[in-house]
């Protein structure tokens, strides 16, 4: 196969199996119901934006010390798939709360939470665009992804446990161990595997698309200055 086609096909396969699993072989849970289905997407993508978010930052750092553009290819990537997946798990909470609270949004803390993020996030980009010079654009935007990473578990999962949440926590037993029969775990487990493979499939498509679009940027210039 052609390269990335092999990854793209196994995608393709997993994800099929997993949705078909969600909904046709992972049974309910007694305390959600159909809504259990949500679980098995929702955990997921919130996995996913978290890992989003610290490889960005980690590459950032790297960005400061060495001052690779490959780096901040990496940083800028990660960072705008952490906030598409911020975004995804926002509504598929979304969804799950309609159909438990019988409104989508109910400012909930974790509701508020992850939206504080998604904020912090699009001012990251808001900072890259309103740069033009692009050695000082990818410090910039380095020290603001490591700021922002710092700040991210903050937001992911210390707020929401601070104060009183509507959002339970059924799958978990007292002892803080998750509580899933076979099948469920099965599945869960994974839609997890599978949204990470999605996340560094799509991040490496995103810096080949960058990489190109820094050589094809770098030749113009050298075109324009042989002239």
């Amino acid at each position: 196969m052609r390269n990335g086609m092999w990854w793209k096909s196994f995608l393709a396969v997993w994800m099929s199996v997993v949705i078909w699993a969600a909904f046709y072989y992972a049974p309910r849970a007694k305390a959600l119901g159909e809504t259990t289905r949500v679980l098995f997407f929702h955990v997921p993508c919130a996995w996913v934006a978290t890992l989003s978010f610290i490889v960005a930052a980690i590459a950032s750092i790297l960005y400061l010390r060495n001052a690779r553009p490959q780096y901040d290819w990496v940083a800028y990537a990660s960072s705008h798939l952490g906030l598409l997946f911020t975004v995804l798990a926002s509504v598929t909470g979304a969804v799950w709360a309609n159909e438990i609270w019988g409104d989508p949004w109910n400012w909930d803390p974790r509701q508020t939470s992850i939206f504080f993020l998604m904020l912090i996030y699009a001012a990251y980009f808001a900072l890259r665009s309103g740069i033009e010079d692009p050695a000082k654009q990818a410090r910039l935007a380095a020290v603001y992804a490591i700021i922002a990473g710092v700040a991210m578990p903050f937001f992911m999962f210390i707020v929401p446990r601070i104060y009183e949440s509507l959002h339970p926590d059924p799958l978990i037993n007292e002892s803080g161990k998750v509580k899933m029969n076979g099948k469920m775990l099965q599945v869960f487990l994974s839609s997890m595997f599978g949204f990470t493979v999605l996340y560094f499939w799509m991040l490496r498509q995103k810096i080949a698309l960058l990489r190109g679009e820094f050589m094809l940027m770098k030749k113009l210039i050298q075109e324009g200055e042989a002239r």
